[in-house]
């Protein structure tokens, strides 16, 4: 799905899913397009909120849309279908639509910005052309409008996957080493007009550096791909790049979550090699609190120190979110070097959380401020459970275990595909800052299960950050079991550059709709003309095998 019904929270502050059925487009007067649909329940079963009226979103480029809100139509009829076209001549809308009781009527409305501007509904004697057709599933004869190229253009980078149409490899380039060859990079255009940038193994054998003058030269492109999966039962993956060597970290199923354990290899791929060795560096320690639950450890620079954010349970379940800092008396992997964690605490000294739970901490730094965004949850499990929120705050680099503002919330899960069969998650936040933006990944759905998806918010870098208002949130994942072939419930996930200079994202995924084995995934970030993040750059699509080879002139000076 590419548009959501919002959820209704009830006075409980409990989240009350609902969905969309019917759907139909028209143009606007001001040459928009807007979507009318008739709101359920999340089962599809009648939403006596809506009973009488029809929901409706406005967009300029079908990507992002306006919700407008319930528009009513009648007091006592549910609507069956419904249809809207503007009429120049009399300047409003006319909406045409069915009741239950197979009753046809009109209504009329002055201004889609104003549900009030609607007329009271009017009977007709006439039929509802809303038959389908061999068309896809779901559509109607009253659903249909003509597009420009322009636009039609535009949706397909939006939401079809963006390929490696060709290369722009240069007639000729100049290096006197081999170091600077190896260091020129070449342009891969993509089929959006964006581009990016590749690295090159050159075959050299025919090159003689010492003499000066023209060769020609072959080469292969890389193209930093990973098999999947990297590794089994390891949710929440993050990797680091530090000193001229990786180091993993994760939530370790395969030991219950129980302890923080660490690999560290010269290359990215060393970090999965079946031989590799895990190292504890927080175990089981009754006597501090530190029993179960040891998810979701993320690496983050604060201050000029590293650290590492975790959630961690003890005796009673629970988790919470702490820090632990490297003290840099040993390596990364020895216990000794990582300080006594730190339960995080609000401004006023208390804790994050009592009675709730908090976990998924990350952190980053835009302007002169420090951030923590946290996924915050209240009575799991429970009739009144709120779902998981996202919370952001900001700190003090100076004294990361305490926040410097009060906590505001920031996302909930009111989408429905962030509220799969009651999962109710916003869930994994992550940074991605570029030039502009912040960009905050976050997961919805099953943390086990084909459902888990990557949503996406983001903000103006200088804005202020503080003020949900100034955040956009994805109307649609941005990541799932759509995006990827053989990729099933992808979530979770963290940013790390790689020794290339590439941005890469790792996650986790199931290798099948059943399994519940979470796998770590990783694969470069791409960005779309526009500058947005893209997460779904599988190999053929980064790199169309066809463009493996390259052939170009070398001029030895």
């Amino acid at each position: 799905g590419i548009l959501f019904a919002t959820a209704v929270i009830g006075a409980d502050n409990t989240i009350r899913a609902k969905g969309l059925v019917k759907p139909v487009i028209f143009k606007t007067s001001n040459g928009t397009y807007a979507v009318a649909a008739i709101r359920v329940n999340e089962f599809g079963e009648d939403d006596p909120g809506s009973k009488g009226c029809f929901i409706l979103w406005q967009t300029k480029d079908f990507c992002r849309f306006k919700e407008t809100g319930l528009i009513r139509l009648h007091k006592d009829e549910y609507v069956d279908a419904v249809s809207c076209r503007y009429n120049a001549s009399g300047k409003q809308y006319m909406i045409q639509w069915r009741g239950r009781s197979g009753t046809i009527y009109t209504n009329t409305l002055a201004d889609l910005d104003d549900p009030c501007s609607v007329s009271e509904p009017v009977p007709k004697d006439i039929v509802f052309n809303d038959e389908g057709t061999t068309k896809p599933e779901g559509f109607l004869n009253i659903n249909s409008i003509t597009i420009d190229d322009d636009l039609y253009t535009k949706l397909l980078s939006a939401w079809m996957p963006i390929t490696n149409v060709g290369m722009q490899v240069p007639e000729t380039i100049s290096a006197s080493s081999t170091e600077e060859l190896e260091a020129i990079r070449i342009t891969a255009v993509y089929s959006d007009g964006s581009t990016a940038k590749k690295t090159v193994r050159w075959n050299t054998d025919t090159i003689d550096f010492q003499k000066p003058g023209t060769y020609e030269l072959d080469g292969m492109v890389e193209n930093n791909c990973f098999r999947f999966p990297l590794a089994k039962g390891y949710g929440d993956p993050v990797i680091l790049f530090k000193s001229g060597k990786y180091y993993f970290i994760a939530t370790n199923d395969n030991l219950n979550d129980i302890g923080l354990y660490m690999r560290e290899s010269g290359s990215l791929s060393g970090l999965f090699d079946e031989q590799v060795h895990e190292h504890l560096i927080l175990g089981l320690d009754e006597a501090r609190g530190f029993v179960q639950t040891f998810w979701a450890p993320e690496f983050h620079m604060i201050g000029g120190d590293l650290y590492i954010l975790f959630a961690v349970s003890g005796k009673q379940w629970g988790p919470q979110c702490h820090l632990m800092r490297y003290n840099g008396k040993g390596s990364l992997i020895d216990p000794s070097s990582w300080d006594d964690p730190v339960r995080i605490m609000k401004k006023d000294g208390t804790f994050l959380a009592d009675s709730a739970i908090t976990l998924d901490m990350t952190y980053f730094k835009a302007g002169n401020k420090s951030y923590y965004v946290w996924s915050y949850r209240e009575n799991i499990g429970t009739d009144i459970d709120s779902g998981s929120m996202l919370f952001i705050a900001t700190t003090d680099e100076k004294r990361p275990w305490m926040l410097t503002s009060e906590p505001v919330l920031l996302s909930r899960p009111l989408l429905g595909w962030e509220n799969v069969n009651h999962t109710i998650n916003n869930e994994g936040p992550y940074p991605l800052l570029t030039d502009k933006f912040v960009h905050i990944t976050y997961s919805g759905g099953s943390a086990i299960s084909y459902t888990y998806a990557l949503g996406l918010l983001t903000a103006d870098k200088d804005c202020d950050l503080l003020d949900p208002d100034n955040w956009t949130k994805s109307c649609a994942p941005v990541l799932s079991f759509y995006s990827v072939e053989n990729e099933y419930g992808p979530g979770h996930n963290s940013f790390f550059t790689a020794q290339n200079g590439e941005i890469m994202i790792a996650y986790h995924a199931e290798e099948s709709p059943t399994s519940n084995v979470r796998c770590p995934r990783i694969r470069r970030v791409h960005f779309n003309k526009d500058g947005i993040p893209v997460f779904n750059m599988s190999a053929e699509r980064d790199l169309n095998p066809e463009n493996f080879l390259i052939r170009t002139t070398l001029r030895v000076c």
